[in-house]
């Protein structure tokens, strides 16, 4: 995959950084997609939190007539079950993995690592985070789908992480059923998601920013 510039945003620039969140975006948006949101969180003014956005590569994505945009992975058909390049999603995954070991490296552990995906983006954090070797502080799953939930390798490191899950009840885009097969899926591993609905499309709204604000908080408190 070509390289694109990850932007970067501290939720406090005056604080040492406790934690990071990659948050990656959906298909044909980029890095700048949820920097306006980071400011709607209200992360403790005392603490530091470093967000890291960075933009998938420019493909031709095969539902949008071949059309070359930003896609962490080309989607071959939109149906039932979501027909794509499972190669390609794992590639991305190894990506983000990529990205969780530069924050490691930078000196923040592992545990105050949290993984955020809308769409696209959702579906690679998935399989990113679960598959990956040393426990991470959560997920956040937005207007998404697990299409590798039948074959990917989780980490025993990962049996309990906290997960938060959001999906438009009218979400023409991801179907919201495909939110709750999820749903099953995760706790067919064991684990117990948090899940939310609200009434919207294939979006984020003000109420779902809030309750990802209070994990997040919540989260770094402990």
């Amino acid at each position: 995959m070509d390289e694109k510039p990850v932007i970067e945003l501290l939720s406090n620039d005056t604080a040492e950084v406790c934690a990071s969140v990659i948050w990656l975006h959906g298909l044909g948006a980029d890095g700048n997609d949820f920097v306006p949101v980071v400011p709607q969180l209200k992360l403790p003014a005392d603490r530091a939190v470093r967000f890291v956005f960075p933009t998938a590569p420019s493909i031709p994505v095969t539902i949008n007539g071949g059309l070359v945009m930003p896609a962490w992975y080309d989607i071959l058909r939109s149906d039932k079950v979501r027909s794509l390049d499972e190669a390609g999603l794992r590639e991305s995954a190894a990506t983000v993995h990529g990205l969780i070991r530069r924050e490691l490296d930078r000196g923040v552990d592992s545990g105050r690592i949290v993984l955020a995906g809308f769409s696209q983006g959702g579906a690679v954090c998935y399989e990113a985070g679960l598959s990956f070797e040393s426990r991470l502080g959560g997920i956040i799953a937005l207007s998404t789908y697990f299409p590798t939930a039948a074959s990917v390798a989780m980490s025993p490191a990962q049996q309990g992480i906290p997960l938060l899950v959001c999906h438009g009840l009218m979400d023409p885009m991801v179907p919201e059923a495909l939110g709750r097969a999820s749903i099953e899926s995760l706790r067919g591993f064991g684990l117990e998601p948090e899940y939310r609905t609200y009434p919207m499309a294939h979006e984020v709204c003000r109420p779902e920013i809030n309750h990802i604000g209070l994990w997040l908080r919540t989260l770094l408190q402990a």
